[in-house]
């Protein structure tokens, strides 16, 4: 093409003298006969004389020789460039390289960014080579012309000189490519990438390497080529199995009174149970009742206690031998229960069917169970005081913080407990039996006016202030934290109306939060009101996705959408959940109870909605040695009272028949009883006080819906006023 056009520069000057002699010789013409210039012909153009013809002859000749010459010339160097250009390449590989600028000249490629910033070892990829006369060369490997209009800008200082064919050449960076077509016949990877010292972008040519191509040793590769991206260990996740039928995210009560639904249904089942604790499925209530009343000093690592009935039992729902290897999950002929410990979930795809862990690790699954249950809330004059205040303070949910509170129960002088609902209660009442032994100090204070103010009437509350009292805590009522500091060796808490109370650990026990974090990967709908996910009645929030246990937001087909957060409710909904997943398709009819004892000698029962603003009426009695929590579980046979009951219950018992003596209200004692909660004059709610194995009459009076013109009738369904 260079030639072609140096044959031209020679050529213009001939036609442009032969245009302008042609020109002059009609100028003159019409001098010498008076004629006007339109009229001289215009195809007489001659380098002769004027009115020659041989000339214009020649011309033609001449111009015609010459386009035929030049076609003839370029199509012969257009293939002799591409012969030599594929001889050239072929040599490149194979010939040895020399020096340390030749060691580099071929490196292995690494993973690309999707940055402006200059990526040193791109991926194989296909790219346009680029020069500027601008730029000076600077050790070129390769010499060879280029047409001129394939040429574009990508170096910065380092220029690569290659004759490459116009078809092979195509814009590709942005989107590198790990394979392409092959360019010419031979197998072995064509590939040349050029770097300057001051390691500018580097370039590739042509790099079209044949699939399952390995890279020869004539190549000269001094390392083998990575993977086109970064593989972890496989060490890593070893013990994850990449798919599971049935998965469990989380590994509390629901979790397994769901894999143990779905084994009764499916014997066959393979269930998958993720969990970011480090232990085995377990029961929680006993972390703030029963075994802060163990006498056996291991109970704190063994996690065994006694039941208020003296029998012993673990913390844990079954021992390690009920459970397969995750790694052995898909190998089991009968399938099992796996569980995968110290895991979190982290992103969840719904299109996919899969989740990602926290350790990167990938699980598909053809159905799935969220039961990540919640987070204990704090304070946020906690969350702001500092790291030496939350040093100090204990967030109750969990078998490891039992464990501490434990030991720091043993080692300081005084425990401030911020809460008045059932877990500060509990663990009030707990503490409180080891103060004296322990010359420990406990401090229990809340907003409300008493104990289980926002679930107890008024007078109920009182009594039971007055019974945490006797256990040795220091109530502080109406108690509104605004500040907490840490001053001299010691936690100072402000109160809104200028109270100081200083202390040496607090326990915050404020509520809980559902843990919803999967619901923006996952797309789930999270309730404005009551929180967690919304579900349908058959718990599901997605056609392959249940929800169960306190971060489901469930609709209850006679108190409406509601969200519960107690042991019973975990079991129900998880058994149900369970037993959808396997194709039951069961609406959640089942109204939960959840229990709290305030040791072994009160305790109370409740179903459906117990809130203290409600209208209440309370129906007690007397109450005798076996109106226990003791003696409950003594005659029931375990601790988990709701795990025992039955809804034959309900038919089995019948109401007394001896006439009852008037109900007592406002009384000093309350020995046992009834409270009924109303809404519209339709009970909602029951609370039995040292009132047990009764829930299943609760439960129907609640199901049935209807008024009652006189609740002290159906107080005696209860048979409270029985010696």
């Amino acid at each position: 093409m260079f030639k072609c056009k140096a044959v031209w520069n020679k050529l213009a000057p001939l036609v442009r003298a032969s245009s302008t002699l042609c020109l002059q010789n009609a100028r003159k013409s019409v001098l010498r006969h008076g004629r006007r210039l339109e009229m001289v012909q215009k195809a007489q153009m001659s380098s002769g004389p004027a009115g020659g013809g041989g000339e214009n002859t020649l011309y033609y000749v001449l111009v015609g020789a010459t386009c035929l010459g030049t076609g003839v010339y370029a199509y012969r160097t257009v293939s002799g460039d591409k012969e030599r250009y594929n001889e050239r390449m072929i040599d490149l590989v194979n010939r040895p390289k020399q020096g340390p600028r030749a060691a580099e000249a071929v490196k292995p490629v690494e993973e690309p960014t999707l940055t402006e910033a200059p990526v040193e070892e791109p991926l194989v990829t296909e790219a346009v080579v680029e020069f500027t006369e601008s730029k000076p060369v600077t050790e070129p490997l390769v010499e060879a012309s280029i047409p001129e209009p394939i040429v574009e800008t990508l170096v910065t200082e380092s220029v690569v000189e290659a004759s490459v064919p116009e078809s092979i050449i195509e814009v590709s960076v942005t989107e590198p490519v790990a394979e392409a077509p092959a360019v010419t016949q031979s197998e072995e990877p064509l590939a040349s990438v050029v770097e300057s010292e001051t390691k500018p972008t580097p370039v590739i040519i042509a790099a079209h390497v044949p699939e399952a191509s390995p890279v020869s040793e004539s190549a000269a590769v001094s390392e083998p080529a990575p993977a086109a991206e970064p593989v972890e260990s496989t060490a890593a996740h070893s013990d994850v199995p990449e798919h599971a039928p049935y998965l469990l995210i989380g590994g509390g009560t629901a979790s397994f009174a769901a894999a143990r639904s779905i084994r009764a249904r499916d014997p066959g089942a393979r269930v998958l149970i993720v969990t970011e604790e480090s232990e085995l499925p377990y029961m929680r209530p006993p972390l703030s009742k029963e075994l802060w009343f163990s006498d056996d000093p291991k109970a704190t690592e063994t996690l065994r206690f006694k039941q208020w009935n003296g029998k012993e039992r673990s913390i844990y729902f079954q021992p390690p031998s009920f459970y397969i290897s995750p790694t052995d999950l898909a190998k089991v002929e009968n399938g099992g229960v796996a569980v995968l410990t110290g895991r979190k979930v982290v992103h969840m795809d719904v299109r996919e069917n899969k989740v990602k862990l926290s350790d990167g690790a990938e699980i598909s699954y053809e159905k799935c169970l969220i039961a990540t249950g919640g987070v204990p809330r704090n304070l946020q004059v906690i969350d702001r005081a500092g790291e030496e205040v939350m040093k100090r303070t204990t967030l109750f949910r969990k078998i490891e913080d039992f464990r501490s509170l434990e030991k720091i129960s043993r080692e300081v002088k005084s425990i401030t407990i911020i809460g008045g609902g059932f877990l500060g209660s509990e663990l009030a009442c707990a503490l409180g039996r080891r103060s004296t032994d322990l010359g420990l100090e406990v401090i229990q204070m809340f907003p409300e006016k008493g104990n289980m103010g926002k679930v107890l009437p008024e007078y109920l509350s009182n009594w039971t202030t007055e019974k945490v009292r006797k256990e040795g805590v220091n109530i502080i009522m109406d108690a509104v934290v605004k500040n907490v500091s840490y001053k001299n060796d010691k936690l100072e808490i402000k109160l809104k109306d200028g109270r100081l109370i200083e202390t040496d650990h607090v326990v915050a026990a404020v509520g809980l939060e559902p843990s919803v974090e999967l619901a923006k990967s996952a797309g789930l709908e999270v309730d404005s009101d009551f929180g967690g996910y919304r579900v349908n009645a058959e718990l599901q929030a997605r056609s392959n996705i249940w929800v169960a246990g306190d971060a489901a937001c469930f609709y209850d087909i006679k108190l409406g959408r509601r969200r519960v957060e107690h042991h019973d409710h975990a079991v129900v909904s998880g058994r149900l959940a369970g037993e959808n997943m396997t194709g039951a398709s069961k609406p959640y009819w089942h109204q939960s109870m959840f229990w709290s004892d305030l040791g072994p000698d009160v305790g109370y029962e409740a179903i459906g909605i117990v809130d203290s603003s409600l209208p209440t009426v309370g129906v007690f009695a007397k109450a005798t040695a076996k109106d226990t929590p003791k003696a409950a579980t003594e005659q029931s046979g375990t601790g988990i009272r709701s795990e025992s009951e039955t809804e034959a219950v309900a038919v089995t018992l019948k109401a007394e028949t001896t006439a009852p003596p008037p109900p007592v209200q406002q009384k000093e004692d309350y020995g046992k009883g009834v409270v009924f909660y109303l809404r519209d004059n339709v009970v909602v709610g029951i609370v039995l006080w040292n009132v047990f194995n009764r829930m299943p009459i609760a439960r129907k009076i609640i199901k049935d819906g209807e008024q009652h013109a006189d609740l002290n009738e159906v107080a005696k369904l209860f048979n409270i006023h029985e010696d």
